[in-house]
């Protein structure tokens, strides 16, 4: 069977960017299927091509996977307009492969919700097997966050999320918030399939040569933060959490943000003006550099912004792969990721904008190694039993070849 997947922020695992979908399209080529994959230029991401573009866009074979790739560079510290320029710009495009291109089935996966448009053309126009993955909940979050505020383009996206809802054949959620959010809209629950990010336990289980960037000593009690540093993240809860240790004189916590977005400026210079010599910044890397990094680390931070529809609403990477390198999570905001972490006994969840109980829970860290390292096993054994990247993408397959 081939199978067209659009998802515009693809990338292998050299790249730094989350490979959900890459490890998705082997599950398939595993099981005997082809998979065309079609994205754009991702910043933090590798789709392995290297020849030139022609024409504003390049064609090859990388791993098995029959990739296109549109010459649509595309950036988290972009501004907010270019961004929906570039989203409309791929999707235009992606319409033109859904109607030319030979295949048996069309998936689409956000973000962003434009992803679904080619779907929907593939559906409508050519009569073809639609399914189509939802990793945030649109409009809801943006509007949530106050991103976006016009009521017009609010309505717009509402539309295009019902269309995508109720052109698809088949859905899969990303959390049990998504699921429930799909199926408010009128979708049979039947057609929704709950298939969370995945733990790499190939990359992070195994041996891999540590390191700490410099600044943080071995000593230290080193927590890492691994991802965008963009509004969503809120990413000052760190820095406020850095200030209080500071006060409490804590100079062997070390709190390490690895990433780059639209934010980090102003994180850098609000870290340079508070004097935050506990925070190291550091460029994104790639998973092998990654896993190094964790080897070394002894906790990660699932920070997100304090937004109610986050609470069960997202399936962070970050933390998938934290869990994976057995690593104990410390969680800073409600919902199912903090119940699954208290309920597992794998980390620390403390509530949101609350930066001394955040420290609260580095200092106990920091003064609890035996215990911490009991948390991480904890973790990896939740990896291995309910997020094995291995069991869910199959599980992928078989939903996305029975359409």
């Amino acid at each position: 069977m081939k199978i067209l997947y659009f998802h515009q922020h693809f990338s292998t695992p050299k790249g730094s960017a989350g490979i959900r979908s890459y490890a998705m399209a082997q599950s398939l080529i595993r099981n005997g299927h082809q998979v065309t994959m079609v994205c754009g230029s991702f910043g933090a991401g590798q789709t392995g091509l290297t020849q030139p573009f022609n024409k504003g866009m390049r064609r090859g074979m990388v791993d098995g996977i029959d990739i296109i790739e549109f010459e649509l560079p595309y950036s988290n510290a972009l501004s907010f307009l270019k961004r929906i320029l570039i989203f409309l710009s791929f999707a235009f495009k992606s319409i033109k492969v859904a109607l030319t291109e030979q295949y048996d089935v069309v998936f689409a996966t956000t973000t962003p919700l434009t992803a679904g448009i080619p779907g929907i053309f593939a559906k409508w126009f050519r009569r073809k097997p639609f399914v189509f993955e939802v990793r945030d909940l649109w409009p809801e979050l943006p509007k949530a966050m106050g991103v976006i505020k016009n009521p017009i383009v609010l309505w717009m996206m509402s539309v295009l999320e019902w269309t995508s809802y109720h052109s698809a054949d088949r859905l899969v959620g990303l959390s049990p918030g998504i699921v429930d959010g799909i199926i408010k809209r009128g979708i049979a629950p039947e057609k929704v399939a709950s298939i969370p990010n995945g733990c790499d336990l190939d990359i992070f289980a195994s041996e891999h040569q540590a390191w700490r960037p410099e600044g943080v000593q071995p000593t230290d009690l080193m927590a890492i933060f691994t991802g965008t540093h963009g509004l969503a993240n809120g990413l000052n809860a760190v820095l406020d959490a850095a200030v209080e240790l500071k006060k409490r004189q804590r100079t062997d916590i070390k709190l390490v943000l690895v990433g780059d977005g639209m934010q980090k400026k102003a994180l850098l210079e609000r870290a340079a003006e508070l004097q935050l010599d506990n925070v190291i910044f550091h460029d994104p890397v790639n998973k092998a550099k990654l896993a190094g990094l964790m080897a070394s680390a002894d906790i990660g931070l699932q920070i997100l912004a304090n937004v109610p529809a986050f609470y069960y609403g997202t399936s962070p990477n970050k933390f998938f792969d934290y869990i994976s390198a057995g690593l104990p999570v410390l969680n800073n905001y409600p919902g199912w990721l903090a119940e699954l972490i208290t309920k597992q006994q794998c980390g620390f969840a403390v509530p949101p904008e609350n930066p001394q109980a955040f420290a609260d829970a580095l200092e106990q860290a920091a003064n609890q190694r035996e215990k911490l390292i009991e948390m991480g096993r904890n973790g990896q054994q939740v990896a291995r039993e309910q997020f094995n990247r291995s069991i869910l993408s199959q599980k992928f397959s078989d939903w996305v070849t029975g359409a």
